[in-house]
């Protein structure tokens, strides 16, 4: 991608998203397109700032999180305030993650479980009793 500004179009071919979706991340103010009447045209700025929304969507954080984040870029610092913040919702995020994770597998185990006894069961049937049930 250049330097140059890229229209919506060419923003949502590059991503994968929708102008509805760009619309969206304007309004809650993630985005900041220049406008010139009803056409948006998005800087590099911009495109960064998708890319690392995108990244955020898809580890699960909120867009009021990522919003966030994203607003800590121009501290004056480094960004060491931003990376600081985002090291630690990514651990939390990490965390919750691997909870779920942990929870699956238990609730895997548990009905592969069950569709193993009920296997069994059916198994277990003679061919009379298995002709009755029917």
């Amino acid at each position: 991608m250049s330097d140059e500004v890229m229209t919506i179009r060419e923003m949502c071919d590059a991503f994968d998203v929708t102008p509805r979706t760009l619309r969206f991340y304007e309004a809650k103010e993630l985005l900041f397109p220049i406008r010139e009447g009803q056409k948006r045209l998005f800087t590099r700025r911009d495109r960064a700032r998708l890319k690392l929304i995108l990244r955020g969507k898809r580890f699960g954080f909120s867009l009021e999180d990522i919003r966030q984040l994203l607003d800590l870029y121009n501290m004056g610092d480094q960004q060491k305030t931003q990376l600081a913040e985002t090291l630690k919702l990514a651990r939390q995020r990490l965390d919750e993650m691997q909870r779920q994770r942990d929870e699956l597998g238990q609730a895997i185990a548990e009905l592969s479980e069950q569709i193993a006894w009920g296997d069994q069961q059916l198994a277990d049937e003679g061919p009379e009793e298995a002709a009755a049930a029917e």
